[in-house]
């Protein structure tokens, strides 16, 4: 099983001190408006800047997602992640006992007068080709958790790691043709440094050219909303997203999120959206 690699995500980090560096500056609220009660975090906000397909910043955004509370986020993450490995097995591990195993109906030889220890059958655990001793059955692994748990945990590690996640343009009609060499130049430019772990998470579905170029750079994901999952964004140590996917999340994940999942029909519609408003940007640049 691959190992996870928590530098993407502070709720993994081993000390408090270290933790603090990575979550962004929480709001002070003053002691006499806080209620007795512990609070819950709803939502956590951080600024993420947009860089366009040559490297230069053009602007930012906001990433408001709900987070779970700090005492917390660990258990919630861990048994989310626990819960899609152990889904992930298939169970089929199989072995026969001694009575399943084919032969070994008929007395090797008389059980006296051999001077041999005494064998009733062939198919005796202690010999090779026999039965298998407490060995493995079919099993179902899967276990349940609950939707809006699930959803919390995935908001909650995409929360903990923007500060280490960055918004790009679109650029999925850049490559002409599939071009790794264009795309590692392309991960430079952006501040990715190629041997690192990134993810990408696109709104619609990745483009022919794009997807080829990336294909021979191992560390590299490129997801979308069918297959976003709490393992790759844990693994990864740089989060890409581009416009219209921050939108998503926003809308997904967010504080006024009611916990409903989108349809692919209201998936084209945000990228509609998305295109207008990036109509709008440029009719009132020029």
């Amino acid at each position: 099983m691959a190992s996870i690699s928590f530098f993407s995500s502070s709720i993994f980090l081993s000390s408090p001190q270290q933790a603090s560096k990575f979550h962004p500056t929480p709001l002070k609220i003053p002691k006499s408006l806080l209620p007795s009660q512990t609070l819950i975090r709803s939502s956590l906000s951080t600024t993420l800047p947009i860089i366009s397909f040559d490297g230069e910043k053009v602007g930012e955004t906001l990433l408001s997602l709900k987070s779970a509370p700090p005492e917390t986020a660990r258990a919630v993450v861990h048994r989310a992640i626990l819960t899609d490995q152990q889904n992930a097995r298939r169970g089929t591990a199989s072995t026969l006992t001694r009575g399943e195993v084919r032969g070994g109906g008929r007395k090797p030889y008389p059980q006296k007068k051999t001077g041999r220890a005494r064998l009733g059958s062939q198919r005796t655990p202690l010999r090779p080709g026999g039965g298998v001793v407490f060995g493995p059955k079919p099993k179902d692994w899967s276990i349940k958790i609950n939707r809006k748990e699930k959803k919390l945990a995935i908001s909650t590690a995409l929360s903990s790691a923007a500060v280490n996640s960055i918004v790009v343009e679109d650029f999925q009609d850049r490559f002409e043709k599939p071009k790794t060499k264009e795309f590692v130049a392309a991960l430079k430019r952006w501040g990715i440094d190629p041997k690192e772990k990134s993810m990408f998470f696109f709104l619609e579905e990745v483009a022919e050219n794009v997807r080829l170029s990336g294909r021979n750079i191992g560390t590299l994901k490129m997801l979308t909303p069918r297959t976003l999952n709490l393992f790759d964004i844990l693994n990864a140590d740089k989060l890409v997203f581009t416009q219209s996917a921050v939108k998503y999340l926003n809308a997904m994940y967010g504080a006024s999120s009611n916990g409903y999942d989108y349809e692919e029909e209201e998936l084209e519609e945000l990228e509609g959206d998305e295109e207008g408003d990036e109509g709008e940007t440029s009719d009132s640049a020029e």
